[in-house]
């Protein structure tokens, strides 16, 4: 069966792209002058020109000779599968563009917590290094939007689970910087998202695949592809001097440290060194234990904390573990996908400062539940806006402590992404403590 391994296989082809969000749209700026036709389709597509799915857009898209997959599509949608069983081959752009480039300049970092984290650390180590790199990828950058030019440098990519799938042809280093739960409903099963996640360590070619110290890593060693290499936490308060938080940070600088050495056959140490000269100009990424506010009071003072980037468990116990010697409100919740949350309730049960929680949406309300089963002590309440949210946890705290949005869910229930989220409890932060 014909399989395009690069976007020049589909000259002259009928090529669907099936999801219209930003990758779909890079894929047909890419296309506009390659394909002989595009057929543009999406679940809610909303745009003159871009079919819905159901029925008309997945009758034409059988029609076609190769559908690029947007992430957000589910690989195992029966609609997809019924795709593949009328023999369309169904791939993803981010994979056309790793099979036609020069691999060896490419890093790939995924992973359930702190793929955006060390994706920033990694380009700025590089950087600092006096190479050049580019951030890209699931933060919004797809390499293969002709805009971008990524004939030069590093190209250190962002990837999330929903795009491992996809990809059969690894770079030269792939990193993974933790494995947790997530994307339950994407993905089906605990078992099925770690396999996924970790499918990109086991794509074609030679290549380094780092990952940290850690037993659930031992314990899927035969899941892990590509020479591997196991990265214990940097003890050198690096992260600190960064204006990072949290043991969890310590590994994410060490993985991006072990990963420039290799890249630029430097020692460990001096790549250390470089970064040490040039801490200060980090800017630490929105959303990621984000200091939003400090009010003083009379008994001390109530911090704002923004991680709203934590839209799964593993982080927002991360989150936790920062502030543990401190009274906190954790604003979790959202959309609801299906993901464990009995070990969010344990923590914060076994908490031993005063701690609250303030729960929103759907998913919101399944870790009130299990809160309440598990730590009954805990105060809750469940409320509908962020405005409403901020000034019961203020009111909570009673003059000392950290409010805290770690949510462990996605923002798409109530808004359009986790910025727009975080945004809000930006603006009602400022807006209530001003």
């Amino acid at each position: 069966m014909f399989r395009p391994t690069g976007f020049a296989d589909l000259t002259g082809k009928r090529v669907g792209i099936f999801g219209y969000g930003v990758e779909g749209r890079a894929s047909e700026r890419r296309l506009q002058t390659i394909a002989s036709s595009l057929v543009l389709v999406d679940d809610e597509p909303g745009l003159l020109g871009v079919l819905p799915t159901s029925p008309h857009g997945h009758e034409q898209l059988l029609t076609c000779d190769v559908v690029l997959k947007s992430p957000g599509i589910p690989r195992r949608r029966a609609d997809v599968l019924d795709l593949e069983k009328n023999g369309v081959v169904v791939t993803s752009a981010l994979n056309l563009w790793l099979h036609e480039i020069d691999r060896s300049r490419a890093i790939a970092i995924t992973g359930t917590k702190g793929k955006s984290t060390t994706t920033a650390l990694v380009t700025f180590f590089l950087q600092c290094m006096g190479h050049d790199a580019q951030r890209l990828g699931n933060i919004g950058q797809p390499p293969y939007d002709p805009s971008i030019d990524t004939s030069k440098g590093w190209l250190v990519l962002e990837v999330s689970s929903f795009q491992c799938t996809d990809i059969d042809a690894a770079p030269g280093l792939v990193v993974v910087t933790s494995l947790g739960a997530d994307h339950l409903d994407w993905h089906g099963s605990l078992a099925r998202y770690r396999s996924d996640k970790l499918s990109l360590t086991r794509a074609g070619n030679d290549h380094i695949t780092l990952v940290p110290e850690h037993v659930i890593f031992h314990e899927m060693r035969e899941h892990l592809g590509g020479d591997v290499a196991f990265v214990a936490a940097d003890t050198s308060e690096l992260a600190t001097a960064l204006g990072l938080l949290g043991a969890h940070s310590d590994s994410n600088v060490a993985l991006a440290l072990d990963a420039v050495a290799r890249l630029t056959a430097t020692p460990i140490d001096a790549v250390r060194t470089a970064v040490r000269e040039h801490a200060g100009e980090f800017i630490p990424l929105r959303g990621r234990l984000t200091l939003v506010a400090n009010v003083a009071s009379g008994r001390g003072s109530i911090r704002y904390v923004d991680d709203g980037l934590a839209t799964s468990v593993l982080p927002t116990l991360a989150a936790l573990e920062v502030f543990e010697q401190d009274s906190v409100v954790l604003l979790a919740g959202g959309f609801d996908r299906g993901v464990d949350y009995e070990p969010l309730a344990r923590a914060l049960a076994q908490r031993g400062p005063a701690t609250a929680l303030i729960t929103m949406g759907e998913a919101g309300g399944r870790i009130g539940e299990i809160a309440h089963a598990l730590a009954p002590h805990v105060r809750q309440r469940h409320c509908d806006t962020m405005l409403e949210a901020v000034s019961e946890a203020r009111s909570m705290l009673h003059g000392e402590g950290v409010v805290l949005l770690s949510p462990a869910a996605p923002s798409f229930d109530a808004y359009h992404n986790w910025e727009e989220r975080s945004n809000d409890f930006t603006r009602v932060v400022h807006a209530i403590t001003h």
